[in-house]
């Protein structure tokens, strides 16, 4: 007698499939800590390089970041803490399925600071809030929706090419140092700064977003830096900056925060 064997249509195929991929998609949201916000847009019709923004990249292509970028509402922001920070950010189809793309999703860098307007705006406290550049927000969201979406964001680890950056900008006894390209959590806690005819390291202090400053003199001299994320790991730059040179300068190190 022959063995019925049993049949599945193409479409049940399709349903099976897609079933399979929506569960994995559930059990990765949940195997994360996952937290809800909203995202909108900005930068219709401007150059994707200019998104430095409140946390002073001069040009977020050459800091290693690229156009998925985000500004950060002041509840996300912590005073310019989270400038270089890294985001999974998925749209909630849950919540919205007509602009929500099916398992839209993408990192972004925080190099910006969306303003609260104190007028129940998106970026008004205690909101969390994600105003992203479009190239971004158009891997989660449809284009030609009306401009915010609901989200689900998580901290992940940045992931950078090469090591990190030091740029050196002010002048005479004023040194300031523009700190990017930075993996792992991103976002730096603490910088100090030692000179090769220094003893001991000296602190740097926060002068906006990744620009760290010192009020010593060290000019001609060897530079080395030492870094604190705000995860606590720390790392040493030793001589990554020789005595010859100049305010305006980058130096890339060929190590790297994992």
């Amino acid at each position: 007698m022959e063995k019925l064997v049993p049949r599945i249509s193409i479409w049940g195929l399709f349903v099976l499939l897609f079933t399979c991929t929506s569960n994995l998609f559930i059990e990765e949201i949940n195997a994360q800590n996952w937290l809800n916000g909203h995202a909108t847009f900005y930068g219709v019709n401007q150059d994707p390089s200019t998104f430095g923004g409140a946390c002073g990249y001069d040009n977020p292509y050459h800091a290693g970041f690229g156009a998925h970028t985000t500004a950060l509402s002041s509840a996300l922001f912590r005073n310019g803490q989270a400038c270089g920070a890294c985001y999974r950010v998925r749209c909630n189809r849950q919540l919205d399925r007509k602009w929500c793309l099916p398992h839209g999703a993408v990192t972004v860098t925080a190099t910006n600071f969306c303003p609260p307007n104190n007028h129940g705006g998106w970026c008004d406290a205690p909101r969390q809030h994600f105003d992203m550049s479009m190239p971004a927000f158009l891997r989660i969201a449809r284009q030609g929706n009306e401009g915010v979406v609901p989200v689900l964001y998580t901290r992940v680890a940045c992931r950078r090419r090469g090591g990190v950056r030091f740029t050196l900008k002010g002048q005479a006894n004023f040194n300031m140092v523009m700190i990017s390209n930075v993996g792992g959590s991103g976002d730096i806690k603490s910088v100090s700064i030692r000179g090769s005819r220094t003893k001991n390291w000296i602190p740097m202090y926060r002068n906006w977003g990744v620009n760290w400053q010192s009020r010593n003199d060290l000019r001609s001299q060897t530079l080395s830096f030492r870094v604190t994320l705000v995860d606590g790991k720390t790392m040493e730059f030793i001589n990554i900056v020789p005595s010859a040179w100049k305010f305006g300068q980058t130096f890339a190190s060929r190590r790297q925060f994992y």
